[in-house]
C-alpha cells in the first residue's frame, strides 16, 4: 500500500515536471513552471512552491517550453510557438531561423499575448471611455468645548491619457466655519475646477489648452475664468519620474462682487465698495513635478506663474503640492498644501489663500504620471 502511494506521489511530480517551462541559469540552476512574461530586462515565470518569480534576463542560458510563447523581437518581428535553447539561441517551433537572445525585446505565454493585442487594439481605436483614472482626496477637521469648529476639503481628479494625448478634469473645494461665538462666522468658501488637454507634438514636446474658473466667498470673488493655452517640454519623463516646464498665455476675466467694510473711523459705520470687472490678458508660465518617491510614496507638485499684460505690475500665482502614502491598492493617506495669491485683491482684504489639509484619498483605474 505504501509502496503505490509513493509511487503514484512521484509519478504526479514527474507529470507535473514534464507540463511545465524550465529556465536555465548561467550558475547552472533550473526553475520549472509556466512562463508568463518578459520584457528583454526579465522575465517572469510562476512555479508551485515558490510563487511568481521574477529572473533577469541576463543571467538566463536556456529556456525549454511545454506551451507556446509569443518573442517580438527588436525588428518588430512575431513569432510563435514551443521554444527549446541550441547555442545561446532560441528555436521556436515553425520559425524559419532560430532567434538569437539579445533580440528578443518581449515574451509573452498565450493569456498574456492576448491581453497585449487587445490593449494595442484599444490603442489604435481608442473609443472616449476608455483609458480613465481618478482620485478623490477628502479631509475633515472638527473642534468642540471651547470651541466650535468646521473644516472641510475635497479635491478631485480624472484622467484619460493615451500616448498621443492627455485631458484632464479637476475641481478642489475648502470649506470652514466658527461656531464659536454668535453670530456664525464662515472662515473659507472656495470653489475651483478646470479642464485641460494636451496634444503630444514629439516624445518631449507638447502643446495644451485650459480652461478654469474659480469663485472665493471671502475675496468677494463672483468667479474668475482663464482661457489659455501654450507650449511644454518633458525635461524627465521615466515610469517613475515626471517634470515638465511650460510656457504660454490666457485671457482672465474676474468678477468680484461689491461688500461692506466696518469703518475703523466712523461716521458712516460701514463702508460700501461697488463690485466690478477686471479683464486682462496674462503670460502663463510654470512647472509640474510628479514622483514615485518608492512603491507606495507619490508626491506631486504644481507652480503657474500669472503676470498681467493689461495692468503691468499686476501678478496672480498658484502653488499646489500633495504626497500620498499608500495603504491599500485604492485608498492612500494625503497630505496637500497649496496657496492662492493676487496682487490686486479688493480693497480691504488680503491677496493670499493659503491651504493644509490632510485626509484620505482614493483612487479608480490605473493613475499613470
Amino acid at each position: 500500500m505504501r509502496r503505490s502511494v509513493l509511487c503514484g506521489v512521484l509519478f504526479a511530480v514527474l507529470a507535473l515536471a514534464a507540463n511545465a517551462d524550465q529556465v536555465t541559469l548561467k550558475n547552472g540552476d533550473r526553475i520549472s513552471g509556466n512562463i508568463v512574461s518578459g520584457d528583454g530586462k526579465t522575465l517572469l515565470i510562476k512555479t508551485e512552491f515558490e510563487g511568481d518569480v521574477t529572473i533577469q534576463w541576463d543571467s538566463i542560458v536556456g529556456i525549454q517550453s511545454t506551451q507556446d510563447l509569443h518573442l517580438t523581437l527588436k525588428d518588430g518581428k512575431k513569432i510563435a510557438g514551443k521554444v527549446t535553447t541550441t547555442d545561446g539561441n532560441f528555436e521556436v517551433a515553425g520559425a524559419p531561423a532560430p532567434a538569437a537572445k539579445d533580440t528578443v525585446v518581449a515574451v509573452r505565454n498565450d493569456a498574456e499575448q492576448k491581453a497585449f493585442d487587445l490593449d494595442e487594439e484599444r490603442m489604435a481605436h481608442p473609443k472616449f471611455t476608455y483609458f480613465w483614472s481618478g482620485l478623490l482626496d477628502t479631509g475633515l477637521a472638527l473642534t468642540r468645548g471651547n470651541s466650535a469648529t468646521a473644516s472641510f476639503t475635497i479635491n478631485s481628479k480624472a484622467v484619460r491619457e493615451t500616448p498621443r494625448d492627455k485631458l484632464t478634469l479637476y475641481s478642489n473645494y475648502i470649506f470652514a466655519n466658527d461656531d464659536t461665538t454668535s453670530p456664525s462666522r464662515t472662515t473659507a468658501n472656495l470653489f475651483q475646477a478646470g479642464i485641460r488637454g494636451d496634444l503630444n507634438l514629439s516624445p518631449r514636446t507638447f502643446v495644451f489648452a485650459f480652461g478654469d474658473f474659480e469663485t472665493n466667498e471671502l475675496q468677494h470673488l463672483n468667479l474668475r475664468q482663464v482661457y489659455g493655452g501654450g507650449i511644454g517640454y518633458h525635461v524627465i519623463k521615466t515610469d517613475r519620474t515626471v517634470f515638465d516646464v511650460f510656457g504660454g498665455g490666457d485671457y482672465d476675466r474676474d468678477s468680484f462682487g461689491q461688500y461692506t467694510l466696518v469703518n475703523t473711523a466712523p461716521p458712516p459705520p460701514l463702508l460700501a465698495f461697488a463690485g466690478y470687472q477686471k479683464n486682462s490678458a496674462e503670460i502663463v508660465v510654470g512647472e509640474e513635478f510628479d514622483s514615485h518617491l518608492s512603491k507606495r510614496t507619490m508626491v506631486t507638485e504644481r507652480f503657474s506663474f500669472y503676470p498681467n499684460l493689461s495692468s503691468t505690475g499686476d501678478y496672480r500665482f498658484q502653488f499646489d503640492s500633495t504626497a500620498a502614502m499608500q495603504l491599500k491598492n485604492w485608498l492612500s493617506w494625503q497630505t496637500t498644501f497649496s496657496d492662492r495669491y493676487i496682487s490686486y485683491p479688493p480693497v480691504g482684504l488680503k491677496g493670499n489663500d493659503l491651504i493644509l489639509s490632510t485626509g484620505f484619498r482614493m483612487v479608480w483605474g490605473k493613475i499613470k504620471l
